[in-house]
């Protein structure tokens, strides 16, 4: 994901478990910065509802992370430009419901000129509009589903699993893909069965070629 750059993510639906995967979705891109980085992470809403301990398994604990609540979207702006500009967090993440294309652009040239990402978790307006369908200046939007976890030996649940859906991205295809989700470090992984098809039909191609 190109660093100095807008991004933007949505849940697939309305559903909770979407948005908690989508939620997390980011919170692995951010844990892997502050990872490397040692700086914090912003997090802006005008909600209070973020949910410590489950970032945290992604990754983020709670000390890593900078939590502002402005009151409305437009002061949710200033802040995150405010928060660029001044270079303190290595990535700034911000919950909104409605941005305009000349609000996008501005946080977009802000991100490119601190080479600092910013990665907007869209909110549905209304239970059936999709928040990615709206024009939008970011580089890259992303559309993030829960997906059937993969059954384990032992009894329990599995490591779960998104439906990654990458709607568009300047310069490039969009594709989708099953993903398992975040582990702490805030990474991701191709499932084993998906990995083992893709080694098996490399292998196919190359008996045919031969």
């Amino acid at each position: 994901m190109r660093a100095g750059a807008l991004h933007e993510v949505s849940a697939a639906s309305c559903a909770l478990v979407d948005d908690a995967a989508a939620t997390l979705f980011i919170a692995g891109i951010a844990a892997r910065e502050a990872l490397a980085t040692g700086a914090p992470v912003l997090w802006a809403s005008c909600r209070n509802d973020l949910y410590a301990p489950g970032v945290a398994q992604a990754g983020l604990p709670a000390a890593s992370v900078i939590h502002v609540q402005p009151r409305d979207d437009k002061a949710l702006l200033a802040v995150i430009e405010d928060a660029v500009r001044d270079g303190t967090p290595c990535v700034v993440i911000a919950e909104v419901r409605r941005i305009s294309m000349v609000a996008g652009r501005r946080l977009q040239l802000a991100s490119a000129e601190a080479d600092l990402p910013i990665l907007l978790l869209r909110q549905r307006r209304q239970r059936e509009r999709d928040p990615l369908e709206e024009p939008s200046a970011a580089w890259t939007r992303w559309r993030i589903a829960s997906a059937p976890s993969l059954p384990v030996e032992a009894a329990g649940v599995g490591r779960p699993q998104w439906q990654v859906e990458l709607a568009r991205q300047r310069g490039g295809e969009p594709f989708s893909l099953i993903l398992e989700g975040c582990d702490e470090t805030g990474r991701l992984a191709v499932p084993a069965a998906s990995a083992d098809r893709a080694v098996a039909a490399v292998g196919t191609a190359r008996q045919a070629a031969a």
